[in-house]
């Protein structure tokens, strides 16, 4: 089966440039989730599978990124003047508003996350998919007062007929795939998307719960991450996506250490900080014409008109 996202060398693209001549994108991602208290959900090793309901030790856990550790994130990105691109799951609005209210007030950018954390688009038929991309895209929207135009998929799941839904739907990007530090064109059958990535092992999830790293060593990947694709933006701009969630990053003890990373970042020239969709927009606007068409080419030439293998 071919891929759903065609394949692109590095090498073989014309140079990005970012504006102002930056080298770094950096967006953060910010996680607005709710979990239903009796459906599993995200949870402290070791995993307890099937766990107790209620489970308050991991609920609670997770509550705490709503209840607290939102709020010092918040605080932390306003004083580095940073606006997230915060995946937002529509029960969001129901059961915190007050976080949506905050969240539009300082301009984040509101992502499709589906309806919560605790289901995914796995297993849905074809039309309930499109029920489900459709209504949270609607409900984000009314809740920030203009279009959605990015989707992060809760649990980053997604079924062979996502991305197609996502154009139907408007989405403009998707950040599900994280295979690249450039944004790149996806091929759809109607509309259009592309790819708008962001780092899976700058992440608090992998990083503190997968890994069991600590606030410093996350701290030191911020930075060795940064100084590497700051050197090669020099010839070519990069992303630099983190990854944060509000129960995990905005835990004191770690948003310490994220907080410093940004403060290192943001000692370098050469730096956009931007929300996904101002990478979006930028890309489409400069790049992805182009883009397209030399991805189309590739598969012309690599299968061949009738060759090409099934998707």
């Amino acid at each position: 089966m071919e891929p759903l996202i065609g394949y692109s060398a590095l090498i073989e693209r014309p140079p990005l440039r970012w504006p102002d001549g930056a080298r770094v994108a950096l967006w953060v991602q910010m996680n607005l989730e709710h979990f239903e208290i009796d459906a599993p959900g995200m949870s402290l090793p070791p995993s307890r599978s099937p766990g107790p309901i209620p489970d308050p030790r991991n609920a609670g856990w997770r509550d705490y990124g709503a209840r607290v550790g939102i709020w010092r994130l918040m605080e932390m990105l306003d004083r580095h003047r940073l606006r997230a691109s915060a995946p937002t799951n529509d029960q969001v609005c129901d059961y915190y508003p007050e976080i949506i209210r905050e969240a539009v007030r300082r301009e984040w950018e509101l992502m499709g996350h589906g309806f919560n954390n605790s289901h995914t688009l796995g297993g849905l038929s074809r039309e309930d998919e499109r029920a489900v991309i459709q209504a949270s895209v609607a409900k984000l929207s009314a809740a920030a007062g203009r279009p959605t135009k990015g989707w992060l998929g809760p649990g980053l799941v997604e079924t062979f007929n996502t991305l197609e839904l996502l154009a139907e739907a408007g989405v403009e990007y998707v950040s599900d795939w994280c295979n690249d530090d450039q944004p790149y064109p996806i091929e759809v059958g109607g509309g259009r998307l592309i790819g708008v990535p962001y780092c899976m092992e700058v992440n608090d999830i992998y990083a503190f719960v997968g890994a069991g790293m600590d606030g410093e060593s996350f701290y030191r990947m911020m930075c060795d991450q940064f100084d590497v694709l700051h050197a090669e933006g020099a010839h070519t701009g990069r992303i630099l996506g983190l990854c944060l969630h509000p129960f995990i990053g905005g835990q004191a003890h770690r948003a310490k250490w994220i907080d410093k990373g940004l403060e290192y970042i943001f000692g370098h020239d050469g730096v956009w900080a931007a929300t996904a969709e101002e990478i979006s927009d930028w890309y489409y606007e400069h790049y992805y014409e182009d883009a397209l068409a030399q991805l189309r080419e590739r598969a012309r030439t690599a299968f061949g008109n009738s060759d090409a293998p099934d998707r």
